[in-house]
């Protein structure tokens, strides 16, 4: 969704999502990752649907996967709570998409630093 009304709806959504994740269904599935943040969310505009864009940070593959699969199982119960505490008639569906874009920062990061440091030993 684009225009003030949509970034603001994001906003909130990225917002409101990270508080029903961090508290709500931490308590319910204390096995999810530590560090789980809300990246973007793309709302249609008809407010059927969003796309909740979600990085995962665990140096174990399996137990982020476990954490991503969590959230994808509870998107219902998310969207029952954002129900509760956001005023819209009508709480769109979650969809959400595993984010591996500070992944890829990350990576590309490494890189550069490895180049520096072999310009640094070159010299």
């Amino acid at each position: 969704m684009k225009g003030n009304r949509g970034e603001r709806l994001g906003g909130e959504f990225q917002k409101e999502i990270y508080t029903v994740i961090s508290t709500k269904l931490r308590n319910k599935h204390p096995e999810l990752s530590a560090i789980i943040s809300i990246t973007q969310a793309d709302i249609a505009p008809d407010l059927k649907s969003a796309r909740i864009y979600v990085s995962i940070y665990d140096p174990n593959e399996e137990k982020k996967l476990n954490s991503f699969q969590i959230l994808k199982d509870n998107a219902g119960f998310i969207r029952r709570e954002l129900s509760k505490v956001m005023r819209l008639r009508t709480v769109p569906e979650l969809r959400f998409v595993l984010d591996g874009s500070m992944e890829y920062g990350s990576k590309i990061d490494k890189i550069l630093n490895q180049i520096h440091v072999d310009d640094e030993d070159e010299e």
